[in-house]
């Protein structure tokens, strides 16, 4: 019972912000299309906000160590909000900041939370290592079927209701608040060690070198996201001529995505016993 309650206090912040990133999926190409700008001028966005994922998914671990877990949790609140109200904005610059933002809160999104959690779950309460596994585990299946009812739910909001493409992005900014709420009421805070950037930096870059297996991994894997992001970029304006409906196309991707990491556990269990090669 006591770790059913820990878990549901990191669902409980962990939720609403990833609920609350899904819902800008559908619209962004279409909210830049909607204020007018070209598609050379769209894709400087995206690689405004890619680039500071990069930049600071670098700075991001030593940021969270040093500032603390639950601040970081909460500064991704405030920063993610701030993003998605300068959408309202129709200046490039504006928006290219905003992008940005956008940037430094993915990197916050997918390290400071979990980390918060490992430390909270192995230092403070004590419980099995092995349990880690099942409470991400569970993270992951919440994770995709909010993907899938956040793309409906940007639909209704733009199309139904007719507020247009910003309406998600607005729609967002109460639930990245009750995250930041949820984590400064029911959290407490943890620190990691304190390791110089260059030291973080180094060993990664010695690891990288030392071993061709990461290397080549890191290789396919850049170029898998390549791939991604590049049909991440261009399935918006391939299918909204024909008035596809964004958000239910968002969503029946991300069911195919679920869908096939069904397939993928089922291929590798006991039952079937494939194995990647």
């Amino acid at each position: 019972p006591a770790f059913r309650r820990f878990q549901r206090g990191y669902y409980g912040a962990y939720l609403p912000a990833l609920a609350a990133d899904w819902l800008q999926g559908p619209y962004l190409y279409k909210l830049y299309q909607h204020y007018r700008f070209l598609e050379g001028q769209i894709a400087i966005l995206y690689v405004c906000g890619l680039a500071s994922a990069v930049l600071f998914g670098l700075v991001s671990s030593t940021l969270i160590d040093r500032l603390g877990r639950k601040k970081s949790c909460v500064l991704f609140s405030l920063t993610y909000s701030l993003c998605c109200l300068v959408k309202l904005s129709r200046d490039y610059l504006v928006l290219a900041v905003g992008r940005v933002l956008g940037g430094l809160s993915t990197a916050l999104l997918f390290s400071a939370f979990e980390a918060w959690y490992v430390h909270e779950h192995v230092e403070r309460y004590d419980f099995p290592t092995e349990w880690i596994a099942v409470t991400f585990a569970r993270a992951a299946f919440w994770n995709n079927v909010i993907a899938v009812g956040a793309g409906g739910a940007a639909d209704f909001f733009a199309e139904w209701l007719g507020l247009g493409p910003v309406a998600p992005f607005v729609v967002a900014i109460p639930l990245l608040v009750l995250s930041g709420v949820f984590a400064v009421k029911n959290w407490d805070e943890n620190y990691g060690q304190k390791r110089a950037f260059s030291k973080t930096c180094g060993d990664g870059l010695k690891r990288l070198l030392s071993d061709r297996r990461v290397l080549l991994l890191g290789v396919i894997q850049a170029l898998f996201e390549s791939v991604i992001y590049i049909f991440v970029f261009l399935w918006t304006p391939v299918l909204d001529p024909h008035g596809a409906p964004l958000g239910i196309v968002f969503s029946a991707f991300m069911a195919a995505s679920t869908l096939g990491s069904s397939l993928y556990r089922l291929a590798i269990s006991t039952r079937y016993h494939l194995q990647p090669v």
